[in-house]
């Protein structure tokens, strides 16, 4: 089988070749990495590339499903490649946060999230760059380097999980995690034209995670599909008594069942979010806020928004506009918390423990100075001293507490709007993937692109990003659906529907599509017909 064929499977796909013997994990571990030497001198994509780990591993899984173990046989992925965000711990791998400042730093402990991967059978093909301690949105903050975007090599892939969703869109990740701050998920995943998805706070474990803005930060999928996502979300979520924001078990099924459309007589599905994704949306409520509409979309981006409510419309959901009357607060809400924790998170680097130290100090002081100072790059260092203004004396009512304060509201304000519906349709951005270098010349437009994302994180919702059209210039739109906290099996079956019923998610940057099925530009500006 061509390295091609098998880069273009899904995660699923790919696992059930393995099972069925049509291919090894480890002939699916090189096939993805002849992917990465082909596609990295162009893309950056990884800061680390785990050839030699990853071989052995897919080596032990396919010893290991041939002495008929039981729950490897079980696992949907069990020896599928998948590339790790380079904030999440990896025992023995490098983990630099994108940072001058951590180094060569190699965690003496897994993640859980790896754990759990590690216990399915997946194998760890590489850590994928990223903003520098996940602060930015274009993944062109990274002490190694931009990574590029692979439909256009001028444009950026978004931020900060950028070489995840790069590494997937150009087909050199089968599937990919990242971590989502602000739409560090989401909005990458839209300029790559992949799958992305946030998951509702506490739903997967935070630990191991190198924490940016800790009542922000949640780890979740980046996948060409919602199947995958879904898949990946079965084997990572669950409760952890190492996280002290885990939510307990019980609300764990609670996110994993649907609330409608199932055959259980209690209203929900048992199984997990693999299971729970039928397609059927026939009655469930969304809407698409009058604000977003009207707050400066690009064309296309707000033409692929109004074509999916017309989709999901025809597929029996119902389809209202509705008003998000505190969109405007939620930047200055979002970025007066993320820096603040990040202030406080980020103190922990000093040249004293680990990573970077800098040189040429005369005492303890000069040192911190030194090494905080050549260590961290611009934008860490712009979000600390924020961060630290706003926790000040004399500052901290009037910035921090205040900003805690609509943070409640913003809260209460979805809760009203999902007492009525079951999902609300946002774009992932105001616009495409920007050329590079745009955004840093302008920094507060790039903090302004964050717009449609950072409310979902503020409340602690589930968001998931789909492929959603094109623009005239041939870029992937990309669509949020955001649902109650805990809603998040009925968020990805919307998802789903979706995705049965258009061929968005298998457009490729090389104009092909997986499986084989053809793209049908129905216009010169490049949208897909539905």
């Amino acid at each position: 089988m061509d390295y091609r064929e098998v880069c273009e499977m899904t995660a699923l796909q790919l696992g059930q070749a393995i099972k069925e013997k049509k291919i090894t994990s480890v002939e699916a571990a090189e096939a993805v990495l002849t992917a990465i030497e082909e596609s990295e001198p162009q893309l950056h994509a990884y800061i680390t590339v785990c050839r030699e780990e990853a071989l052995a591993k897919a080596q032990a899984v396919d010893a290991a499903l041939a002495a008929g173990d039981s729950d490897l046989l079980a696992s949907p992925l069990a020896g599928v490649p998948v590339a790790i965000k380079d904030n999440i711990c990896t025992k023995g791998i490098k983990t630099s946060c994108a940072s001058k400042i951590l180094g060569d730093f190699a965690p003496f402990y897994d993640a859980t999230v790896m754990e759990k991967l590690e216990a399915a059978g997946a194998v760890v093909i590489g850590k994928t760059n990223m903003d520098e301690f996940a602060m930015g949105s274009t993944t062109e903050t990274s002490a190694y380097g931009p990574t590029l975007n692979p439909w256009d090599a001028g444009r950026v892939p978004g931020g900060s999980s950028g070489g995840s969703a790069a590494a997937v869109g150009a087909r050199a990740a089968v599937c990919a995690l990242g971590s989502d701050t602000g739409g560090s998920i989401r909005q990458p995943a839209a300029y790559c034209g992949v799958t992305g998805f946030k998951p509702t706070y506490g739903t997967v474990s935070r630990y191991g995670l190198i924490a940016y803005a800790s009542s922000l930060d949640q780890i979740g999928p980046i996948a060409k599909d919602v199947k995958d996502c879904a898949a990946l979300m079965d084997i990572i979520s669950g409760y952890d008594e190492m996280d002290g924001t885990s939510l307990p078990q019980e609300m764990q099924q609670q996110a994993a069942a649907r609330k409608g459309g199932c055959a259980d007589s209690e209203g929900g599905c048992a199984a997990g979010y693999l299971e729970a994704l039928t397609g059927d949306i026939s009655g469930m409520r969304i809407g698409i806020p009058t604000e977003a509409i009207e707050k400066g979309l690009e064309p296309d981006v707000k033409q692929a928004i109004l074509d999916m409510g017309k989709t999901l419309k025809g597929l029996g959901a119902e389809v209202e506009e509705i008003s998000l009357p505190f969109l405007d607060y939620v930047i200055p809400t979002y970025y007066i918390i993320a820096a603040a924790e990040a202030s406080s998170n980020l103190s922990r680097f000093d040249g004293v423990r680990y990573g970077f130290r800098a040189e040429g100090y005369e005492d303890l002081t000069e040192m911190y100075s030194k090494t905080r100072s050549q260590g961290f790059g611009g934008e860490a260092k712009k979000r600390i001293l924020l961060g630290t203004f706003v926790l000040s004396s004399g500052y901290y009512d009037a910035y921090y507490k205040k900003a805690l304060q609509v943070k409640a509201i913003i809260k209460q304000e979805f809760d009203k709007i999902f007492s009525k519906f079951d999902a609300i349709l946002l774009p992932a951005a105001p616009a495409t993937a920007p050329k590079l270098g745009e955004s840093l010349a302008d920094p507060l437009k790039m903090y302004l692109s964050d717009i449609f994302t950072v409310s979902v994180n503020i409340a602690g919702l589930p968001g998931l990003s789909v492929p959603s059209g094109f623009d005239q210039a041939g870029m992937p739109v990309g669509t949020q659906i955001i649902g109650p906290a805990l809603g998040d099996a009925d968020v990805l079956n919307i998802g789903y529907a979706f995705q049965q019923a258009t061929e968005y998610h298998k457009a490729a940057p090389n104009g092909k599509c997986s499986e084989a099925k053809e793209v049908i530009l129905s216009n010169p500006k490049g949208r897909i017909k539905v």
